[in-house]
């Protein structure tokens, strides 16, 4: 674009967050180069949505909900399941999978199967029914999602030439950054606005790859030569942000993965100054490394390092809380990144109008720094921090990153006031451009990517974490070896690697090193190498060997619903199918009589494992997955009478005459 090759206005730069399009934005401005159209995949598509929906469809677009969660509720109400919030939740992003991977409710099923997906609390017929539902649920509220967004765009360009030619008109050029994240669905739409042509160019790396939960995929990068004959390839090695200690780790983390994990991946080349090497802690107990990590971090910063600098990297966000109250204990300041964004904070948004007010009588009195702490204490703002920590202190480090950024712009321009401070401020939110915030920050490796600091602390390394013990089969596995590639690449001089050996003081230590760690034995010590595991009891082996490997040919167990029924795909069922078939007719005539689909009462691969593993009373029936205390209470009796023989027509028949005789 500096050599007049290309227009801004013509080019579409596209990214996955609204912070990354902001800083593209911003960087693209200090080059030079303003009037590209940096935006989200979501962002470009609803503006086209907007501008062509009267041409294509009439009338005005339709409202987008910001959160699935109540809708899912709603469709689940309606088929009489009953879940919690983190189900739902966990519900609404299985949605959210099937749709950009282009699934409707009849296709979802046969492919989820195929992708080993495991829906949370229902099986992959109650959950395609549940889409449906949904989908339905939206109909009749006249909203659409996020993914609606996307795929109501492609339809009106996939129907439309004359749109299409349009928006090809106007994006001579395409660019997309982090493409190893591209989804299908994103796919479908680039190549739209692409249409026959050339002119696109992609970075990313397939090391990177984290998102494939929800439906991401490296394919679309690693076949992008193959795609574009001729395609110019460049392979960016050399890394400048982390020392070659660092670098060394990551390149032996990742180096260390299957051939088919390995495919398309670089082997970095550090071009950055020595530094220390990085470090790997122990500790007896999640608390103690808590601990631990809070004491270092306040000698850092006693010792002259920034807070601002300094991360704290974990894989779960409930990690957070044992770090947050440990660093509010060492008098460290922190923010939580993940949370809410900081311009919809209720202190930034008072703040803002209270600066927006002041800057009508601004006189030039006072220096921008100083009047801007004046305005601020209103949003209730003072010169010294609160002395507790949490949400309090988040505040006030907030606010203060105001103050800083008004001391920034004098520092550029000594002429700035703050009209100039509330224009920035909103080009800022509309960018959601944070200012910085002078804290430690706590984030999870998901919410950390695309980050650095000058010191990393990834806490909570052991198996079971890293990898999560979530993680079936050798492709989740690699992509939790990407995971912590990424963590520790978020580093630039310090590196410190941390676990624990129990969760709660005084409790048997059950927890070793996570397994990625011991190829990087020559870094990181001897202490990288997990010991095997030893003692435990005599009862507890044979579970353990059942739950892992399949009962029929012992293979080793990939997913939730073998390990449910012990046996994998391949092998035939073990249980008396007599038996089965009498549990199938007792739970549909429950199902019928209480007016709900036969899944809500159990489904098909509990019933299975009830089957498999035939318990003679209610603690065996509580040590299947999915039959919990409930469960028990309604159906217990009848379930073990049937694996008893009890012929379920005729049991259900006294039970029904036992009730009505109880009937005064």
């Amino acid at each position: 674009m500096h050599s007049g090759a290309q227009q801004p206005q013509r080019v579409l730069a596209l990214t996955f967050t609204a912070r990354a399009a902001g800083e593209m934005r911003t960087r693209l401005r200090g080059l030079g180069v303003a009037g590209v159209q940096a935006r989200t995949f979501h962002a470009a598509a609803l503006r086209q949505l907007h501008y062509f929906w009267p041409q294509a469809i009439g009338g005005a677009a339709p409202e987008v909900m910001s959160h699935k969660a109540p809708a899912v509720a709603e469709a689940a109400s309606r088929l009489r399941m009953q879940f919690d919030r983190t189900t739902i939740r966990d519900l609404a992003a299985e949605v959210e999978w099937a749709k950009v991977n282009l699934l409707t409710p009849q296709s979802y099923a046969t492919r989820a199967r195929e992708a080993r997906r495991e829906p949370p609390g229902v099986d992959h017929t109650a959950m395609a029914r549940l889409f449906e539902a949904y989908e339905d649920v939206k109909q009749r509220r006249g909203v659409i999602d996020f993914e609606d967004v996307l795929l109501l765009t492609v339809g009106i360009l996939d129907e439309r030439d004359d749109i299409a030619r349009a928006v090809r008109s106007q994006y001579r050029q395409l660019v997309v950054d982090e493409y190893q994240d591209v989804n299908d669905l994103q796919q479908r739409l680039l190549d739209l606005w692409l249409g026959e042509r050339t002119d696109i160019t992609v970075v990313g790396d397939p090391a990177q790859t984290i998102y494939s939960f929800t439906g991401a995929s490296p394919r679309h990068l690693v076949g992008f030569p193959k795609r574009f004959r001729g395609a110019h390839v460049v392979r960016l090695v050399r890394n400048y942000r982390s020392s070659p200690q660092i670098v060394a780790l990551a390149n032996t983390i990742v180096g260390s993965g299957t051939q088919a994990a390995r495919e398309g991946a670089v082997r970095l080349q550090a071009q950055g100054e020595n530094g220390p090497v990085p470090e790997l802690l122990s500790h007896a107990d999640d608390p103690a490394e808590a601990a631990a990590v809070a004491a270092r971090v306040r000698a850092l910063v006693d010792d002259g390092h920034e807070a601002a600098e300094i991360a704290v990297l974990f894989r779960t966000n409930a990690q957070s809380a044992a770090f947050e109250s440990a660093l509010t204990d060492a008098d460290v300041p922190y923010l939580v990144r993940g949370g809410e964004r900081f311009f919809s904070r209720k202190e930034v948004r008072d703040a803002i109008l209270l600066l927006r007010g002041a800057a009508r009588s601004d006189d030039g009195e006072k220096s921008l720094g100083s009047i801007t702490r004046d305005v601020i204490t209103g949003a209730g703002w003072s010169p010294e921090p609160p002395s507790g920590g949490g949400a309090t202190r988040e505040r006030w480090e907030s606010l203060s990153a105001l103050a800083t950024l008004a001391d920034d712009m004098v520092a550029a321009a000594p002429e700035a006031r703050l009209p100039e401070l509330v224009a920035e401020l909103d080009r800022r939110a509309a960018e959601q451009h944070a200012p910085a915030v002078q804290g430690v920050t706590l984030a999870s490796l998901h919410a950390a990517k695309g980050l650095e600091w000058d010191t990393v602390f990834l806490v909570g390394a052991s198996d079971g974490l890293i990898p999560i013990s979530m993680a079936e089969g050798p492709e989740a596995v690699e992509e939790e070896r990407r995971l912590l590639y990424v963590g520790l690449t978020r580093a630039r001089r310090r590196l410190f690697v941390s676990w624990s050996s129990a969760r709660t003081p005084g409790a048997r230590a059950t927890r070793r090193v996570s397994r990625f760690l011991a190829p990087a034995t020559d870094i990181l010590g001897s202490a990288a190498r997990a010991e095997p595991r030893s003692g435990g009891s005599r009862r507890s082996a044979p579970k353990q060997a059942r739950l892992a490997f399949c009962r029929g040919c012992g293979t080793e167990l990939s997913t939730a619903a073998q390990r449910k029924t012990g046996r994998c795909d391949a092998c035939p069922p073990t249980y008396d199918e007599a038996t089965f078939e009498r549990l199938r007719t007792w739970r549909l005539a429950v199902a019928r009589a209480a007016s709900v689909p036969a899944y809500v009462v159990f489904t098909d691969a509990t019933l299975t494992a009830i089957a498999e593993d035939a318990p003679s009373d209610d603690a065996g029936l509580a040590a299947i997955s999915g039959v919990g205390a409930r469960k028990i209470e309604q159906y217990g009796a009848d379930v073990l009478a049937i694996l008893g023989g009890a012929d379920p027509e005729v049991l259900l028949e006294s039970r029904s005459a036992a009730k009505e005789s109880a009937i005064p």
